[in-house]
């Protein structure tokens, strides 16, 4: 084959690596900016939390991880304030969680200070402001066909 022929893979295989290193470097820039008194598994957690009352095992499952891991980080949070527990409705074996008003208020926060520092790295784009707009659209496609 030509290397003219190779190129529309290699571009492709090129431009989903380089996107990939943005994301994570973006990813890790929005963390930095969390709220210092919450750790990652916890800011992640109380945003699954956030959907709606769950139980630990829903929550281990929607977050990946094994039941005991979440155990902990759920006893942390409900340690500091930032879940509730509650006997489900259906079943009073079975404990639900769910945000306080301090956990909402935090993911408040947090989602707050992740967005104004973004906005402002945005701002200083300018003109390429609209060639960023399309590209998220094209992402929320790409999520969404999964």
């Amino acid at each position: 084959m030509t290397k003219t022929a190779n190129a529309p893979a290699e571009i492709d295989l090129d431009t989903a690596t380089r996107l990939r290193l943005v994301v994570m470097r973006l990813a890790r820039r929005l963390r930095q900016q969390a709220e210092p008194d919450a750790s990652p598994s916890m800011l992640s957690a109380l945003a699954v939390i956030e959907r709606g009352p769950l139980t630990i095992g829903e929550l281990a499952e929607a977050e990946r991880v094994q039941p005991p891991t979440m155990t902990r980080v759920v006893a942390r949070l409900e340690e500091v304030g930032l879940i509730t527990r509650d006997a489900d409705p259906e079943d009073k074996r079975v404990a639900r969680v769910s945000l306080s008003n301090e956990g909402k208020k935090l993911i408040a926060r947090n989602r707050s200070k992740k967005n104004a520092y973004l906005a402002k790295r945005l701002r200083a784009t300018g003109t390429e402001e609209r060639e960023l707009a399309a590209a998220v659209a094209l992402l929320e496609s790409i999520l969404n066909e999964d």
